[in-house]
């Protein structure tokens, strides 16, 4: 397997499957993609990266444009990360709910300060990111941090 490309710091936007996103989707009907670029948006509204959505108030911005806020996040999976997963955590505080496709790096910060906090669904076997050639050499998990309702008793 030629992981070169996917250890690399060269590309950290990897596109969700479709078949993932669809059956999330299904469940929790995305208003927003909140970390996408023109080629890879799941959502027909979404923030690319010129827009910055760690500065916008997500929970504000859906309220104001009339949307259930819910929101699809495939963040970066490079050193800025915990940025984006604090964000998320954040914003379900606030009411939003943010279901995020991230790496399960169990031994971070960002896992244990946040991951932990949401509901888990770890993936079984490696996800093949949409156009790529083979799989993922790290396991993937899917995390939920809903309405208000991350497990603030942890």
């Amino acid at each position: 397997m030629n992981t070169d490309l996917m250890f690399s710091s060269k590309k950290d936007d990897w596109e969700t499957p479709q078949s993932l996103f669809d059956e999330l989707n299904k469940e929790f009907g995305f208003s927003i993609d909140v970390c996408a670029s023109n080629q890879n948006a799941k959502v027909n509204r979404f923030w690319n990266w010129d827009m910055d959505s760690l500065k916008i108030p997500w929970i504000e911005w859906a309220t104001s444009n009339n949307m259930p806020p819910v929101f699809w996040m495939n963040p970066p999976y490079g050193r800025e990360i915990g940025k984006w997963i604090k964000k998320a955590y954040e914003e379900s505080l606030k009411g939003a709910t943010v279901v995020c496709l991230l790496p399960a790096r169990t031994d971070t910060r960002w896992w244990h300060d946040y991951c932990m906090k949401g509901e888990i669904r770890f993936i079984r076997g490696r996800l093949k990111f949409s156009g790529c050639k083979h799989s993922a050499p790290f396991p993937s998990a899917i995390v939920i941090f809903e309405g208000g309702r991350a497990n603030a008793h942890r």
